[in-house]
């Protein structure tokens, strides 16, 4: 008897294009403000009711910073957010880029609590599914903390 296998080859692809790229260590889309500051997304640079009109270039963020703020997401999110269902709480986290001295939200990295967090903690850019359909993984921008393993799950094996 003879078996075949066949890998199944997923797509990935960014949930909303162009916030972030999808190389093997992944940067955020800013921009940067004739002013000097920085925003993010890029396309809301122009949203200074001050300088409506000024200029933005696109630049790649910092793919590293320090925790903020962060909590726990107990409820799904209104549209047009996509979840999938049943919804799964998540981390979120407020992170420093400190070269932009700005602040991004962001999921943190499945199997990360808030019990595992804290303020100050140097996290790092990465990669992750938001929601997936039969050949597809969508994927967001998501903050793991450096150089760290989450918890193991309590009940799990020692």
């Amino acid at each position: 008897m003879t078996t075949t296998s066949q890998a199944i080859v997923r797509q990935r692809v960014p949930a909303v294009e162009g916030f972030f790229t999808m190389d093997d260590e992944p940067s955020l889309i800013g921009g940067r403000l004739d002013t000097g500051g920085y925003c993010f997304p890029r396309h809301l640079g122009g949203s200074d009711p001050r300088r409506p009109s000024g200029e933005v270039e696109e630049v790649l963020l910092s793919r590293r910073g320090t925790i903020w703020s962060f909590t726990n997401s107990a409820y799904p999110p209104p549209p047009p957010f996509i979840v999938a269902e049943p919804y799964v709480p998540v981390v979120v986290a407020a992170v420093e880029l400190a070269e932009e001295r700005m602040v991004v939200l962001g999921q943190v990295a499945p199997g990360w609590t808030v019990d595992d967090l804290e303020v100050g903690m140097e996290v790092e850019l990465d990669l992750g599914v938001l929601y997936e359909d039969d050949d597809t993984d969508y994927l967001t921008w998501q903050w793991r903390p450096v150089g760290l393993e989450p918890a193991p799950e309590e009940g799990g094996a020692a």
